[in-house]
């Protein structure tokens, strides 16, 4: 069973947390490098190709992103309710979606690969190159759809150092093999795919022996509790609404783009530019995101009110200190950031006008990122699929209001608005979540 409401302490939670957000600092190092590498070519092609190819197979992988949430809320709740089988079996059935899925993206590439090019068009150069990359990487998707199950199976179990470990090993390898396929080899784009293809199935393979234990034992391979069909459509419930609930999400992010390049490139630059500050503050709300999703999820299985109230509370005191020192430092560095990030006047000078809402987003943000994690860990997900529903018309109806008055101002003020609708629509569902918990 979970442990006490006692025993969720600070240090707890932080050592749940800090593994994340280094694991999350090490995510743009690797495509630095891959750049990097690319750019010893000596044309822009291949560079063009890497980014373009990798943009396109992580936002095809993504739409399974739902496996590492859905995973961390149902294997945590096994954990917290005693269930070792359980657990075991939930680890058997993300490995078996991870691979169908996986299977399914290869199979598809062809009309795949055709569509994304149709939504972002490059020259035939680029696009034969990019060809070549995702053809070869392609054939990975299956270890990185099942490391998604993996990686939540041991944030369920508090296991971040080991999701950590995962990670820089994984960077590790693609470093170590773009260096030698590309420079060395002289293999171009391809030795770029060919390096990452071997670092994802390694990292994989790390990730089933850091599980070792589960497979010790017969109950990974118990088929009848693994395809119990009750426990299976449960599992497709709670992915389903995950699903459901980050398209609404991602569909609020392009058209934010959209509007925005309506205003012009140079406020089209500002925005992304801006956007930078959001991904780090995300990469940073990670780690307690998680913590709430493990421990709030434990204290679900144990049915214990009280240690999923702690759980909520430690957890997001840390999300509001991270949240609160980053607002800090975009209000003080952020010009120096921009700066770095953009070399265009123009950019940066409308990148400065608008980065007040930089300094706001993540005071806005602290409630409905922690609320997601607490949600996820509790498997309310048909309340994170409805109150992103309200969210997203919120989101709408503000920006037809704001963005004909106020121009690229009113479009960022209705993007913060939809946060704070978000966080307060949720929190107002906390209270039948904690009761839930007996």
């Amino acid at each position: 069973m979970v442990e006490t409401a006692q025993a969720i302490t600070h240090r707890r939670v932080l050592k749940i947390a800090v593994p994340v957000v280094a694991a999350n600092v090490t995510v743009p190092i690797l495509g630095a490098v891959d750049t990097g590498v690319v750019g010893q070519l000596g044309e822009a092609a291949p560079i063009g190709a890497v980014g373009i190819g990798a943009i396109i197979l992580t936002a095809i992988y993504w739409v399974f992103g739902f496996l590492r949430m859905g995973t961390a809320g149902l294997a945590s709740q096994a954990l917290g309710a005693g269930d070792r089988r359980e657990l075991a079996a939930i680890l058997t059935r993300v490995l078996m979606i991870g691979f169908a899925g996986g299977a399914a993206v290869i199979l598809l590439q062809i009309p795949l690969f055709w569509a994304s090019f149709q939504i972002a068009p490059a020259s035939d150069q680029v696009e034969a190159l990019a060809r070549d990359y995702m053809g070869i990487r392609v054939w990975s998707a299956p270890a990185m759809i099942a490391l998604y199950g993996v990686m939540g199976w041991l944030i369920a179990q508090e296991r971040t150092a080991s999701v950590l470990v995962v990670q820089l090993t994984m960077n590790g390898i693609n470093i170590v093999f773009d260096l030698l396929f590309v420079l060395g080899f002289d293999w171009g784009v391809q030795g770029v795919a060919v390096a990452t293809l071997i670092s994802e199935w390694s990292g994989l393979a790390l990730g089933l022996w850091l599980c070792r234990a589960a497979f010790r034992v017969p109950d990974w391979r118990d088929w009848a509790r693994v395809l119990d069909r009750a426990r299976l459509v449960r599992m497709a419930r709670v992915n389903t609404d995950i699903l459901i609930r980050s398209l609404l999400l991602e569909v609020m992010i392009v058209s934010f783009m959209f509007m925005g390049a309506r205003f012009g490139d140079v406020a089209l630059a500002a925005n992304q530019v801006l956007l930078q500050f959001l991904h780090v503050t995300a990469y940073a709300m990670d780690g307690f995101a998680f913590g709430a999703e493990a421990l709030v999820g434990q204290a679900l299985g144990a049915r214990n009110r009280a240690a999923l109230r702690r759980a909520a509370v430690v957890s997001s005191i840390w999300g509001a200190v991270i949240v609160v020192l980053l607002a800090g430092v975009f209000l003080v560095a952020g010009g120096v950031a921009i700066d770095i990030m953009a070399t265009d006047e123009g950019v940066r000078q409308a990148a400065r006008d608008y980065l007040p809402w930089m300094v706001l987003a993540p005071i806005i943000g602290w409630l409905p990122w922690m609320m997601d994690g607490i949600f996820i860990g509790a498997t309310r997900t048909a309340d994170m699929r409805n109150m992103m529903v309200v969210s997203l018309a919120v989101y709408g109806l503000a920006a037809v209001l704001l963005v004909p008055a106020f121009g690229n101002h009113g479009l960022w003020a209705a993007y913060i608005i939809s946060y704070a609708a978000r966080g307060v629509t949720l929190a107002a569902r906390y209270p039948a979540l904690e009761r839930s918990a007996g």
